[in-house]
């Protein structure tokens, strides 16, 4: 592979490819740089039989590194009325260790579709069929054993570059490396990167621009390149990044690939000319179809016996897009047919590619992968153990809490405004036979309309869950220790946001004097906060839309307050629906009944009673068992106790809903691939 010119030299060979009986040896175009030899001899079967798999004759291919194959692979979506639409359409080919493979195309090729069709992470509306195999074999990856860079920077903003790596390193390196040991190597590939100018930066997000978005994809390549994993996908990883950077990014990658065997296929949109020079094999799509793939310093001779050939001043990359891009209808200038439409071109190309011998040696490289005896990857990557991984993830959500302003800053704020609101307008409250609709009111607002300002946080939640998908298909970490993490580090705040408008509020209108009481007010708001912050956490898991699933979670709170027994007394809920089951299971039940026995249970309200010798005052338990028809059977700590079950129960079907959909996703894959097959 020439790294002085891409522009290969003429031959005299049809393809440019040296013939031998038992071997094909391709040639760069300077032939003291490089050759590269792909063996096409087959195994025979000579009519032995083997005693089992092991007994198969050692070959080339060493059992080291992750061979990935992929024959006549077919993707399709739903189109509506219109049935399927093809987005991959028969592709083969393959990918080595310590080698490079760059799938490029013009937009909305099927780059991307391949890289997420090859690395397992197609969503399940799509079907797949066709063989993929690792190491000749259909298996999935270990978590870890792979790592993918998505052309989204799904990175946590409030961290700098140097904690975003070093985080990241403490969490995927194991335990046998001190901590010395994970921050040279977080040195190390920052520095690899190019990143130690702007190694304290934040990464920047909404009013905190930090990095550019060139930069922080080389913040997204670090991360995964921390472990050096044996087989590595990026999504434009040149996306947003100067020429001179592209080089230099790729270049290491190259030397990392070589250096580690490690395999690597990226989807690159339009690399340089230098960047192409790097490029072991190139596979170029045009509408989900293969006009090429092979060693990228034979493409140039491929397009040229088209009648296609390269100006020598141009970028190659430039020339092969300009060529199979249809979304301009346009005639493509041909060297024997003068000018061509660029759908023929497309039909021209792809049948050239077809039935030329670069086809044939390709189809024969993947039966020979296919049929050697590899090793079955199951080992996992060696990683932090579990404990050590929920004192990072904690250590890291509290700072990005304690720096995100929206996390909880903002909202403490406004917790703060509404509890002077709620003390100024119930201010001193009082004792007379009025104040128990005041009373009743303002415990209302604080467990209902107080607690649901807690979706606030939802855009934070949102983004926390991307960044979270993200490391846990690369295998960073387990979801339970996510989901304890995530508890423990939000504990102070939310626990502020109760204490603090808690205070102002309840002393300002003027509840029982008596600390007990006012703990129990306290504790019963901080487990109606957790409740709705566990709540949204939920959709943001099943609804990662900012907007619907604000709307969502706002409409299901709604709900359970018109069903808790403030709006309409609990005798009076109809009982479908209403009284069984959701009156029972509306956390505002328990919450409004533990305010209510916590406030009314011992005080005494006077009445104007005209009756000779009728009662002067009424009991605060008698208002509870006849006007707020509250269950007087239990205490207000068995209230108590219920909410904070129900905080648990809610993070336990957090975490239930992200295995459900770990196991479901992959579940529902393999169904779509075990019908294609029986279909083929």
């Amino acid at each position: 592979m020439a790294s002085s010119s891409f522009n290969p030299q003429p031959r005299p060979s049809f393809d440019g490819y040296d013939h031998d009986d038992d071997e094909l040896t391709i040639k760069s175009p300077n032939n003291s740089l490089q050759e590269i030899k792909i063996s096409i001899e087959m195994e025979r079967n000579d009519g032995e039989e083997n005693d089992g798999p092991n007994d198969c004759k050692t070959n080339s291919f060493e059992n080291i590194g992750v061979f990935l194959t992929w024959d006549d692979l077919w993707v399709t979506v739903p189109n509506g009325s219109k049935g399927c639409k093809s987005i991959l359409q028969g592709l083969t080919g393959y990918a080595r260790p310590g080698e490079l493979l760059a799938i490029m195309g013009p937009s909305g090729c099927g780059k991307s579709t391949l890289l997420d069709a090859l690395a397992g992470r197609l969503n399940t509306r799509s079907k797949q069929s066709g063989e993929i195999l690792i190491n000749g074999r259909m298996q999935q990856l270990a978590y870890g054993t792979s790592a993918y860079v998505t052309n989204d920077n799904i990175l946590t903003w409030t961290l700098t570059t140097r904690e975003a790596v070093y985080y990241s390193a403490r969490l995927q390196l194991p335990n046998t490396m001190s901590r010395a040991e994970k921050i040279e190597r977080a040195d190390m590939v920052i520095k690899e990167m190019g990143l130690q100018s702007c190694i304290d930066t934040r990464i920047g997000g909404w009013g905190n621009k930090g990095l550019s978005s060139g930069q922080q994809r080389r913040v997204s390549i670090c991360i995964e390149m921390l472990t050096r994993p044996q087989l590595l996908f990026l999504d434009e990883p040149t996306s947003g990044l100067d020429s001179a950077a592209s080089y230099y990014v790729m270049n290491r990658i190259v030397e990392l690939a070589k250096e580690h065997g490690m395999t690597v296929v990226a989807s690159i949109h339009q690399p340089s000319a230098e960047v192409c020079n790097l490029l072991d094999n190139l596979c170029l799509l045009s509408s989900g179809r293969t006009i090429y793939f092979g060693p990228s310093f034979a493409a140039n001779q491929f397009f040229e016996r088209n009648g296609f050939s390269c100006h020598d001043i141009q970028n190659p990359a430039d020339h092969y897009l300009r060529m199979i891009n249809t979304d301009f209808d346009q005639d493509i200038e041909s060297a024997a047919e003068g000018k061509t439409p660029t759908k023929e071109v497309i039909e021209k190309l792809v049948e050239s590619y077809a039935s030329s011998d670069t086809y044939n040696l390709i189809l024969r490289e993947v039966a020979q992968i296919n049929g050697q005896q590899l090793r079955i990857m199951k080992k996992k990557r060696s990683r932090a153990s579990f404990f050590p991984q929920c004192l990072v993830l904690t250590e890291r959500s509290f700072v990005n809490m304690y720096r995100d302003l929206g996390y909880y800053w903002l909202r403490l704020a406004i917790y703060i405004a509404l509890a002077f609101g709620l003390g100024s307008v119930f201010y001193n409250v009082g004792n007379s036979y009025n104040s128990i609709n005041a009373r009743a009111s303002m415990l209302m607002f604080v467990a209902s309309l107080l607690t649901l300002m807690t979706i606030g946080g939802f855009p934070s939640f949102v983004e926390e869950m991307k960044v979270f998908r993200r490391e846990r298909l690369n295998g960073h970490y387990g979801v339970a220790a996510f989901v304890i993490s995530n508890i423990i580090s939000s504990i102070l705040f939310l626990f502020l946001i109760a204490i603090i408008p808690g205070i102002i509020a309840y002393y300002l209108v003027g509840l029982q004097q008596k600390n007990e009481r006012f703990i129990y007010f306290t504790m019963i708001l901080l487990a109606c906060i957790m409740l709705v912050e566990g709540l949204m956490m939920i959709v943001a898991s099943v609804v990662p839309n900012f907007l619907m699933g604000l709307i969502i979670g706002a409409g299901i709170q709604g709900v359970m307050m018109l069903s808790g027994g403030f709006f309409r007394l609990p005798n009076d809920l109809p009982r479908l629906f209403w009284k069984y089951p959701l009156f029972y299971i509306s956390f505002h039940r328990y919450a409004f009944q533990g305010l209510y026995k916590n406030e009314f249970e011992g005080l005494k309200f006077p009445i104007n009673n005209k009756m000779v010798g009728g009662p002067s005052y009424i009991h605060g338990e008698t208002i509870l068992r006849d006007t707020y028809q509250v269950d007087m059977e239990y205490s207000k700590w068995i209230d108590l106790a219920i909410l904070f079950v129900m905080v648990v129960f809610y993070r336990v079907l957090f975490l239930g809903i992200i295995k459900i959909g770990e196991t479901v996703k992959p579940l529902v894959k393999q169904i779509y691939v075990g019908l294609s097959f029986k279909r083929n």
